[in-house]
């Protein structure tokens, strides 16, 4: 695991964009195509930005959303599929495929059969995300499924995370907020060949400090990535303030 500690959110989401792009690139040169997985929320601006203004050939590359409420609709401010939808597939519309989870699925369990099926035949280069306030990976709350080889699955909400959403001003009121979600489960994220995590703000201190020297815990999820042969780890200052024995890169 790699931590890099950045001046200013504007250098962490360039860095991580950067090391994701070189990563994609190693992939095409490789194979001819790029799998990859895109996070969502506010930790992602900076990198979206930067990633869809690249010279990247999308029309080699197939991506994979990270997780979605259930029953939100796409019209909702929320809704990661509009998150998704504008701020990159109407930006980059020649991705060579662009699975996006249908929260708004009559059927959840088909939808997650569906996506499953998908990535399942996909290996993921890149998977992009971020640590909750709460440690959680993707919306793999505490006490997180370290165990389900599904790649996506059905979860409940905790409280914290609740709060974190709300707090964002991503909902009107705490009540708004969804109570489940579809994730992407742990074991499915750490089968990407990378993982690059960018994690902004003070409030997130203390779960980075948990998860990144802490021990592997099913109370911090993210902490789960201490195992994975290549994770980087991008954080600004504030969020870098209660590592202890981790030295500015």
């Amino acid at each position: 695991m790699r931590i890099h500690i950045h001046d200013s959110t504007e250098s962490m989401a360039q860095s991580a964009a950067a090391e994701g792009i070189a990563t994609i690139q190693a992939a095409l040169a490789e194979r001819g195509e790029a799998n990859v997985i895109l996070a969502t929320g506010a930790s992602q601006f900076g990198v979206l930005e930067v990633l869809v203004k690249s010279d990247i050939d999308f029309s080699k590359i197939r991506a994979f959303h990270l997780d979605e409420y259930i029953g939100l609709p796409l019209s909702h401010p929320a809704s990661f599929r509009r998150y998704l939808t504008e701020r990159v597939i109407a930006k980059v519309p020649a991705f060579k495929e662009f699975t996006l989870i249908d929260g708004e699925a009559a059927d959840i369990d088909a939808e997650i059969a569906r996506v499953s099926a998908l990535i399942a035949q996909s290996p993921i280069d890149v998977c992009f995300a971020g640590i909750g306030e709460n440690g959680h990976l993707a919306f793999n709350d505490p006490p997180a499924d370290f165990e389900t080889e599904a790649p996506y699955i059905n979860v409940e909400l905790d409280a914290a995370c609740r709060q974190q959403q709300y707090g964002e001003g991503w909902f009107e009121s705490l009540d708004a907020v969804p109570r489940r979600a579809v994730s992407m489960s742990v074991r499915q994220i750490l089968k990407s060949k990378s993982i690059i995590l960018t994690v902004p703000d003070a409030r997130k201190a203390e779960a980075v400090a948990r998860c990144l020297e802490g021990p592997v815990d099913i109370m911090a999820p993210a902490s789960i990535v201490q195992t994975h042969a290549s994770t980087s780890v991008h954080l600004d200052k504030a969020a870098a303030s209660k590592l202890k024995n981790t030295a500015p890169t």
